[in-house]
Order: C-alpha cells, then structure tokens, then sequence
C-alpha cells in the first residue's frame, strides 16, 4: 500500500521567525510609505515639503513700463503694445525658459472670454520663440478638470501649435510656500513645478468681472498658481490677491481688454455679459496695468480695494500715468 506523502511540519519556532520576518518586511514597507506621505497630499516626499520661495522675475524695460493699444485685432496690439516698450526682445533674452501664466480656469470656449484668448497666447508664444526663449511652458490650475478647460478654451491646441509645452497640474507639481509678509499664504501649497528652470514670467489674463473681488485681472491670475482648498481665501479676497501679487513678481503682465467681460463673473456664460472695450494693456507693473484695467470695466480703483493694498505694500502704483504710459492705435 503506497503510504501518504508526508507535508512538513512547521515547528512553532519557525512560525514566530516566519512571523517575524514578515513583520519586519512590512514595517520597513510602511516606514517607507510614511516617508512618501505627507498631510499635504499623496506621493510627495518629506523633502519636498520643505518651504519653497518664487523668484523675483521683474525687470524695467528701457523704453517705458506700460503701453495701451487700441484695437480689435489681438495679433496686432500685442505686438505694437511690445515693441513700444522696446520689443518683446527687452523681456526675452537668447535661451530664456519663459513661463506663460494664462487663465484656463473654465471649461469654456474662447468667445466667452472667460478664459485668456488663444490667439493671444499663440502670438506670445511665436514672441518668445522668436526672441530666442529656448523654451516656453503653459500652465494654470483650473477650477474646473484641467483637460478639459484647456481644450475647451483652446488654450491647449494655440500653444502646442506654437510650439509651448502645456504643463496640467498633478499632486506631484505642488510645494508649500509662505509670504513672508502675508497672513494668509503660510506653508501653503502652490504649483511650483512650472517654475522649474524658469527665469522670466509673464502674465497673460482677461479682463473680467468678479462677484467677490469686483474685478479678475493681472493680480487675481496668479491665484491659479494656489492648491489646496484655495475656495477659503475668498472670505478674505482682497488680501490674498495682494498676497499674491507679493508672492509673484512677474517679468511683464499682458492684460487682455479687447472684450471685456462686464457682468456675471468671472464665469459669464453669456454674449450679453460681455463688451468691446478693444484695449490691450502691456505692463511691467501688474498694480498699474490692473488699475488702468478697472477703467474698462466702468470701475474706480477705489471699487477694488486690492488695487489700493497692493500699492500699500509697494508692489506697483495705482497711477498708471505716472508711468507716462505709451498710447497708441493698432490701425
């Protein structure tokens, strides 16, 4: 008769090695999963929460600090509105990495004017390009699914055919940051990724009604830069554009009043919502290029109190004439 194989037996000793080794594995598995993990969001690393600061990417130009332009053609005004202040060449540089700040916040089509214009941004990007910028990146952090406000927008397709990369935000894109001297951005996150290798910065935004801050131009565009549950911060509006404006020191602003959305911002939804005010806005100083930019919008600067802090705290001035801004007619 065949006998039965025989199974090992496992001692009781080997049991607990068994056990133990096994419970050494998954502890050094969850030393190492802590160590990826960090409250401020999943895959980051320890070391990358350590504190990060922008740089400080302003520059005056040689020929002037602000110029407005008349027209309905957006190639041309942001054109004559450059070189009126020495040509896209006094900004951009030979092997420059340009970073391109638009406003993609909604997924919407560019008639709207919810979003920056694409035939703008394309424009810009050939600028750069042509001044030698070795690379030019695209980024925002929509409130809406970031696909689908860059393709709704047309944001995604302009700047891919004029060559920009497109940067979406991801978990992993994000470091903490404070301003120094703000109340509201404290060790808290923003997109730093895009900023990597960078070292000019130029603003492109709408002009648009807000229903909380009165007004979203040049300084409110940096708060698609902000993660986290940034919604908060509307409680305090006016300061965090200020904190904004203190936490990114562009190299030029371009401020978009060719329509102008008047009403039901900053989504609008509607033809009605909006204006031709036909006016483009190219500015070293984001404080002055907002201030002219209310004007548009049938507004005083005493209508947004931001306007008034940002100066206050010497990031730019509320008269733009003092700037002796250059005027002129696309035509």
């Amino acid at each position: 008769m065949n006998q039965p194989s025989q199974q090992p037996v496992t001692s009781r000793r080997d049991f607990l090695l068994r056990l133990l080794k096994g419970g050494i594995s998954i502890g050094a598995a969850c030393s190492l999963s802590y160590w990826l993990y960090d409250s401020t969001g999943p895959g980051i690393a320890r070391s990358e929460n350590e504190l990060v600061t922008l740089p400080d990417f302003s520059m005056s130009s040689p020929k002037g600090k602000m110029s407005i332009v008349t027209g309905l053609d957006r190639v041309k005004t942001i054109n004559r509105g450059l070189e009126a202040l020495g040509g896209i060449e006094a900004f951009v540089k030979q092997g420059d990495r340009v970073l391109l700040k638009v406003n993609a916040a909604f997924a919407t089509p560019p008639i709207l004017s919810a979003t920056t214009n694409p035939q703008l941004l394309a424009e810009v990007t050939r600028l750069c390009y042509k001044a030698g910028a070795s690379t030019v990146v695209v980024t925002d952090n929509p409130i809406n699914d970031p696909s689908s406000c860059f393709s709704l927008s047309g944001i995604k397709a302009a700047a891919q055919s004029a060559g920009a990369n497109v940067l979406l935000p991801r978990d992993r894109f994000f470091r903490p940051t404070t301003v120094s001297a703000g109340v509201l951005i404290q060790n808290w996150p923003i997109l730093w990724e895009p900023f990597q290798g960078t070292n000019k910065v130029i603003g492109i935004a709408p002009v648009k009604d807000h229903h909380r801050s009165g007004a979203s131009m040049s300084m409110k565009n940096w708060y698609g830069l902000l993660g986290g549950r940034r919604n908060i911060f509307h409680q305090d509006i006016n300061t965090i554009i200020t904190e904004l404006a203190m936490m990114v020191k562009p190299t030029l602003v371009i401020l978009d009043g060719t329509t102008a959305m008047m009403t039901n911002g900053p989504t609008g939804g509607s033809l009605s919502d909006l204006k031709q005010t036909n006016t483009m806005i190219v500015s070293t100083d984001q404080v002055a290029a907002d201030a002219f930019g209310a004007a548009l919008l049938g507004k005083t600067v005493a209508e947004l109190p931001y306007i008034a802090k940002a100066e206050a705290a010497g990031l730019g001035t509320a008269d733009y004439e003092a700037l002796s801004p250059i005027r002129l007619n696309s035509a």
